[in-house]
Formats: structure tokens, C-alpha cells, sequence
């Protein structure tokens, strides 16, 4: 049995814990975090022992367990290192690192000492993305030809969101996420997806912008902004969308030569996916106002809550490691796999109004379907 152990004890933290609760099999060893009163005020939450410092916190889980690492983002790096150099496998709250050679040097170190890493998002496993890529799969669709996938959030800078506390009562960390923006914190839920899909990235070609940093509570906001036409290797190409500032729109549009495959919402793992069939009538070519819902033959995973990033379960990623440890097989959420999202992000990121195309690195072996996601109801 792998135990597990989490450091940083935020506002996301809430949101493990609520998932990790599905799935009795994970076992929690103890929680560190740096501040005493984080600590203590999710300790006073949760029945979690609390470990006095990292290293406590490593000895309590163990050499071969897996480490949870939710902290700051600016503490990824380091944090990981420090887990991986003591035997300790790795799931990281996303980015891996804030710079892509430092993502590479812990996934090169994982490689070195046989240990596992991967990083968040994981809502690629879920029943949303599983039942996308079987629509995918399946004849009626067509063949996929573009594909349009939004992550705008609304007008964050006017939302209230100095009132937005989780569980345990910690705030919304407003600086961390308008420092580190966006598109590191965002563009992974559907790149996620589309690397599973339809492996990994060739080139991108960007753009990025601050637009609203007058209104951020920070002098070192990053962009709040960004656009990205993606080439894959497998020939798909793919427009992403992220900002804090248009309305809130996270729907994916996946055209194919039949119609159009469609999603809603990223951030809930059971948001429906839907199919509109095209057919030319009289003079025109229409796309069907009645959109067909596609849906996975047999059970899936263990559902958390219903609204917002409580509908998502932020323990698949975790559980998958520890099913991959157990059956000593390849893990879905791979190092490489985070090391190119990693990678795919910054360059979004950073691109600015000037950096043109950019041609990835790095790449990573195909990912394979959830087992209970070989199918769809009434596929033939």
C-alpha cells in the first residue's frame, strides 16, 4: 500500500481532501505546511496528523510513498526536489516548475532514482474527457479536423473574490494566481485533454498580454491574456483561449467532418458531451439543433460535489499513480506527459505581441484510455 502525505495546506488543499475521500484505499500519513496557523486551521478541519517540518513530514510517509505537493507555485520546484531526492514519488499541484529546464531536472531526477512525478490538472481521467475521447472514437463522429477550447473566466478583477474561503476557512490565494496567471494555472485543463487525445505538441504559435494589471492586486501580475494555435504531430491543430477578463465560457468545440463535438464545461467531470450532426438542407449547409448525448457504456469514477471545481475530483491523478505503482505498469499521469504540458504552457505564456512560432522539445509516449472508457451506450 503506498501512503500518502500532503505539503501545503491552501485553499486547493480543501479541495484534495474532499476527493481523496473517495477513494478509502489512499491512505494520508500527515499534512505539513510552513505556516503554523494554515496548519493548524486545516488540522482543526480535517482528522489529519500534522507534521512539524518536511522532513518530518517525509519520514511520517516514507520512502516509495507518494507526496502530494500543493504549495505555492513559486515552491514547486524545490518542494518535489526535496521529496524526490529523499525516495518519495511526486504529484504536483500544477505548474511542475516555473521554468521548463527546472521541470526537466525533476523529472530527469525522478528517471535517475525510479521514482514517479506527474503534475495536475487530472481532469483527463475523468468520466467528461473519457466519454470526449470515446465520442472521438467512434465512427459517427467523423474524422476530427479543428478544434476551439475556451478558458475565460469572466471579469475576475470585479469579483469578490477576497470572500472566497474554502472549507477550512483559507482565503483564495488572489496574489499567487494573479502572479502566476492565467495560463499557467488554467490552459492545462484542456491541454491535458488534448495531448491524450492527440499526443504531443509540435509547434505553438502565440500571443499574450496584460490588459487589466492596474486593477490586480500585485505589482508583478502575468498576463492576464493569451491565445494559442497549437500543431500537433498527429497533424490536429487546436485553438486555446485563456483570459480573466471575457465572460466566463469553458467549452470545447471539436469540428469533424460529420459535425461537431461539444462540452460546456471542463472544470465538472460528469458535464455532458454532446454531438450535432451537419447535413446540407435545400441550399445550405446546417448543423443540427438537436444535439445528441454521448455516454459511456458502464460505471466510471467516484463523483465529488456537483458545482464549480468541487464537481471535479482532484484525487484521479493521485489514485492513478498509486494504481500504476500497484500493477507496475506505466502511469497515465506520466513525467514526460507533465514535463511537455510544462513546457506548452510557458510557451503561451510568455509568448507576448512578438515571439512567433516556437517549436517544442519535448514529447511523451501515447496515453491510454481509462479501462471503463472503451465504449459508448448503443456504439455498434
Amino acid at each position: 500500500m503506498t501512503t500518502l502525505g500532503i505539503v501545503g495546506t491552501g485553499f486547493v488543499a480543501d479541495l484534495y481532501m474532499a476527493s481523496l475521500a473517495t477513494f478509502p484505499a489512499l491512505k494520508l500519513a500527515a499534512a505539513h505546511d510552513h505556516r503554523p496557523e494554515a496548519l493548524s486551521r486545516f488540522a482543526a478541519r480535517w482528522p489529519v496528523p500534522q507534521a512539524a517540518s518536511l522532513p518530518d513530514l517525509l519520514h511520517r510517509v516514507g520512502p516509495g510513498g507518494l507526496i502530494l505537493n500543493l504549495t505555492n507555485p513559486s515552491a514547486h520546484y524545490e518542494i518535489s526536489r526535496q521529496c524526490l531526492t529523499a525516495g518519495l514519488h511526486v504529484y504536483s499541484e500544477k505548474p511542475l516548475a516555473m521554468r521548463t529546464a527546472d521541470a526537466r531536472a525533476l523529472t530527469d531526477l525522478a528517471a535517475a532514482k525510479g521514482l514517479l512525478i506527474a503534475s495536475a490538472p487530472c481532469s483527463a481521467l475523468s468520466e467528461a474527457a473519457q466519454t470526449l475521447g470515446a465520442a472521438l472514437r467512434d465512427p459517427r463522429t467523423g474524422t476530427p479536423r479543428l478544434i476551439y477550447a475556451e478558458l475565460d473566466d469572466g471579469y475576475i478583477p470585479q469579483a469578490p473574490y477576497r470572500q472566497w474561503l474554502s472549507d477550512s476557512g483559507a482565503p483564495w490565494p488572489a496574489q499567487d494566481e494573479f502572479e502566476v496567471g492565467c495560463t499557467v494555472e488554467h490552459a492545462g485543463y484542456y491541454l491535458t485533454w488534448l495531448m491524450a487525445l492527440f499526443g504531443p505538441v509540435r509547434s505553438v504559435t502565440a500571443a499574450s498580454a496584460s490588459l487589466v494589471a492596474a486593477e490586480l492586486p500585485t505589482p508583478n501580475p502575468a498576463p492576464d491574456f493569451s491565445t494559442a494555435t497549437l500543431f500537433f504531430h498527429s497533424g490536429m491543430v487546436a485553438r486555446l483561449t485563456c483570459s480573466i477578463i471575457a465572460p466566463h465560457n469553458h467549452a470545447i468545440r471539436i469540428v469533424t467532418d460529420k459535425g461537431i463535438v461539444e462540452l460546456d464545461q471542463a472544470w465538472n467531470n460528469t458535464a455532458p458531451v454532446r454531438f450535432r450532426s451537419r447535413f446540407p438542407l435545400r441550399r445550405r449547409l446546417v448543423t443540427s439543433p438537436i444535439a445528441r448525448r454521448m455516454r459511456l457504456a458502464g460505471p466510471t469514477h467516484p463523483k465529488v460535489g456537483r458545482w464549480g471545481a468541487a464537481s471535479m475530483n482532484f484525487a484521479l491523478g493521485p489514485a492513478e499513480m498509486v494504481q500504476a505503482l500497484a500493477e507496475n505498469r506505466p502511469c497515465r499521469m506520466s513525467a514526460d506527459l507533465a514535463l511537455h504540458l510544462t513546457e506548452v504552457t510557458l510557451a503561451i505564456q510568455q509568448a507576448g505581441d512578438h515571439t512567433g512560432a516556437q517549436a517544442m522539445t519535448t514529447t511523451f509516449a501515447p496515453v491510454a484510455p481509462m479501462p471503463w472508457a472503451q465504449s459508448l451506450r448503443g456504439a455498434t
